[in-house]
């Protein structure tokens, strides 16, 4: 019995010292650090907010990089495929040009002497 006397009196006073640090003088004193501890705690939540956004935005902003790689890729693969010289002439020959068989002639003008 003289345990669990001893027991029970140690968690009576220890309840009884933390009343005595719950008393309305140390909460007044201590307002200033509570209310610094819970501008840290709004400021961690926030961050960790922030980071999640700035998480998401990144991803969507790779993937339309990603997109536009691929679009450049298609758009210059065919380019380059229709700037060959076989595709050119299939181009234009809708509109009556062709492709020359013999070289260009080159035209001198008489009317100019050299001096």
């Amino acid at each position: 019995m003289s345990e669990q006397q001893n027991i029970s009196e140690q968690l009576i006073n220890d309840k009884i010292d933390w009343k005595k640090y719950f008393n309305y003088s140390n909460l007044v004193k201590n307002i200033p650090f509570l209310l610094f501890l819970s501008v840290i705690a709004i400021i961690y939540i926030y961050n960790g907010h922030y980071a999640d956004k700035l998480i998401r935005k990144i991803g969507v902003s790779e993937k339309n990089v990603k997109e536009l790689e691929y679009e450049y890729k298609t758009i210059k693969s065919e380019v380059i495929f229709r700037s060959k010289p076989s595709e050119m002439t299939k181009a234009v020959e809708p509109m009556g040009l062709k492709e020359l068989k013999q070289p260009p002639e080159v035209l001198i003008d008489s009317g100019k002497t050299k001096n």
